[in-house]
């Protein structure tokens, strides 16, 4: 096979560096009306026909010889079988990570809270898990049964009491890991059907698909496509976009590292992004070598070619204090703090989903089972969003218990900003609690 990689160069002192830079990061992960329209019908035609029209697109796209729905429910049985088809290894991999993913996201928990004023009003928090959540999980070979553990765990861990799954099964080809992965994880019940369709039923239920409250999980264009019209019907977690890596390099790591550390997001698709700065331009050299080197001995060569190629780059900047202020101008998915000290950097990143601190913690560790979510904002959004959570699974309603003393005096403020808002009603329902010896004085 034969790769040819053409990096692009970018150096922080030029004057158009801004404007290369925004383009290079600029993404648009927006439907066209072809595939909008089809996802509203494939909708439509969920909420008028539930089970039967799922039985018929799962047949139509997914080629399943399916007769009923009852052809598409894998019970908790088929989910335990899976651990044992399953490798020895691959077992204890999934509940190494399994365990390691369950204690961090047990820190996450948020617990309920009152405090009691001088007069006995009482305020607090009640928090609160969802219901039920749906758990959206790509099929086939493209399967990430380590997906299955970073979205199902923080919602069994925030009490949902039932978490139900979706994964197509294309040809009728199913991928054991995901289902021992599932059975591993806590997953209640799981559904073999994908695209809009799944989503759909998730949102508006059927016969036989219960309606969740929030659905998670990565998916195709139409996947995406279908979660961006359910949400407001249900919660979504977030529109993804391609994969990102950056890596911040004082020049001291051994190139080969960082440009597999770069391959690693790159071999996603070939819209994924990876990047390097760095205030060492010869550091950027050796790692472009590095790159050409190593790439011809990846699997996936030919995807990382284009991604390296159409969204990539070696970034000089004048100083790690400048190598900063781009990583935050960037707020990437993934951060490598690949430095002496990152520790002492870390007080200066604003924006990015997770920083992986260090020359020796790759950012595939965080992929699999450092124990932190994997599922991250991407394309900017870690500038006003958080990676997946338990409080993504978590409600939260405000508690207010007003004594008589307490409701008389705040009615007195009540009253006053009501009337200025000409809300006569809500001005005379808090006078209503007004102490007759107050209203005296």
């Amino acid at each position: 096979m034969t790769v040819s990689t053409a990096i692009a160069r970018l150096n922080a002192a030029d004057p158009d560096f801004a404007r290369h830079l925004d383009h290079l990061l600029s993404w648009e992960s927006v439907s066209d009306d072809a595939v909008n329209q089809r996802v509203l019908d494939i909708i439509k035609a969920m909420r008028e026909r539930g089970d039967a029209a799922l039985v018929e697109f799962t047949q139509r796209f997914d080629g399943v010889d399916a007769k009923s729905i009852d052809d598409l429910i894998l019970n908790r049985e088929r989910l335990e079988l899976a651990l044992t088809r399953i490798t020895p290894a691959q077992r204890e991999a999934l509940e190494t990570a399994a365990n390691r993913v369950r204690m961090y996201h047990e820190r996450q928990k948020q617990d309920s809270w009152q405090y009691t004023e001088a007069d006995g009003t009482v305020l607090g928090q009640k928090v609160t898990p969802l219901d039920r959540a749906g758990l959206y999980v790509p099929g086939g070979k493209a399967s990430y049964p380590s997906s299955v553990l970073m979205n199902a765990i923080p919602a069994k861990v925030a009490g949902v009491a039932e978490v139900v799954m979706v994964v197509p099964t294309p040809r009728g080809e199913v991928n054991e890991l995901v289902l021992a992965a599932a059975c591993i994880a806590g997953v209640d019940r799981v559904f073999t059907v994908g695209g809009a369709q799944a989503v759909a039923a998730l949102a508006y239920g059927t016969e036989s698909v219960p309606q969740v409250d929030k659905i998670v999980g990565p998916g195709n264009i139409y996947v995406a496509t279908a979660k961006r019209h359910v949400f407001g019907q249900v919660g979504i977690d977030m529109i993804a976009g391609p994969s990102e890596i950056l890596v911040v390099c004082d020049g001291q790591t051994d190139p080969d590292w960082i440009a597999m550390d770069l391959f690693s997001q790159a071999e996603h698709d070939e819209d994924a992004q990876a990047i390097l700065v760095s205030p060492d331009a010869a550091f950027l050299d050796r790692v472009a070598a590095s790159i050409d080197k190593l790439m011809p001995t990846m699997e996936r060569a030919e995807i990382i070619e284009k991604s390296i190629n159409g969204r990539g780059a070696l970034i000089q900047v004048r100083d790690m204090h400048q190598a900063m202020e781009v990583a935050n101008r960037i707020a990437p998915e993934h951060l490598e703090l690949s430095v002496a000290d990152p520790q002492a950097w870390l007080p200066h990143i604003r924006h990015a989903g997770a920083i992986f601190m260090g020359r020796h913690t790759s950012e595939a560790l965080g992929d699999y089972c450092a124990g932190p979510n994997h599922v991250l904002p991407t394309s900017g959004t870690a500038r006003f969003s958080s990676p997946l959570g338990v409080y993504d699974f978590q409600k939260r309603s405000s508690i207010i218990f007003c004594s008589e003393q307490g409701a008389s005096e705040l009615g007195h403020t009540a009253s006053v900003l009501a009337r200025g808002e000409s809300l006569t009603a809500h001005a005379r329902s808090a006078e209503y609690r007004i102490l007759t010896q107050e209203k005296g004085n």
